[in-house]
């Protein structure tokens, strides 16, 4: 069995590639950094909040809260269970499968995530969207729903 030759990434598409891959890094500390200097909370947290607070009645079982996440249920039971100690969330058995764990947003964990909200979106704005022109975003969301779909990722 002959193995083919990778493609290699052109100067092009490498500047791409890490561009993305280091603004990204980079983008995701700042967000972080300030939602835990002024909120106490960190940037996955507030994903989670966030999550929920999509979700109807701010109910969502455990294994479609981490699929939206891109997360691995392990991990984000950690989480959740920080975010429970804190009296943000709660979880409850499924009443339609008792197997099922639901995770339900608390008043606590709403109120938090209206406090938070603004900074986030002040931050996605100054340190991403103002950066680009309005065909840039246009690029930027087509690109990156076409990367999500192919990755069979859930919003």
């Amino acid at each position: 069995m002959s193995e083919e030759e990778p493609r290699w990434l052109s100067e092009r598409e490498m500047l791409a590639w890490r561009s993305y891959i280091v603004a990204t890094l980079h983008l995701r500390q700042r967000l972080h950094r300030e939602l835990a200097e002024e909120h106490d909370l960190s940037l996955i947290d507030y994903e989670v909040l966030v999550a929920l607070s999509a979700c109807e009645d701010g109910r969502v079982r455990m294994s479609e809260l981490a699929a939206m996440l891109g997360s691995t249920k392990s991990r984000l039971s950690h989480q959740v269970g920080r975010l429970e100690h804190e009296g943000h969330v709660q979880r409850e058995r499924d009443p339609a499968d008792r197997r099922g764990v639901i995770t339900v947003l608390t008043d606590s964990g709403r109120a938090l995530l209206e406090r938070a909200a603004p900074t986030h979106v002040k931050g996605v704005r100054e340190h991403l969207i103002d950066l680009l022109t309005e065909e840039e975003q246009v690029v930027l969301g087509q690109a990156f729903t076409r990367v999500n779909d192919h990755l069979g990722g859930a919003w």
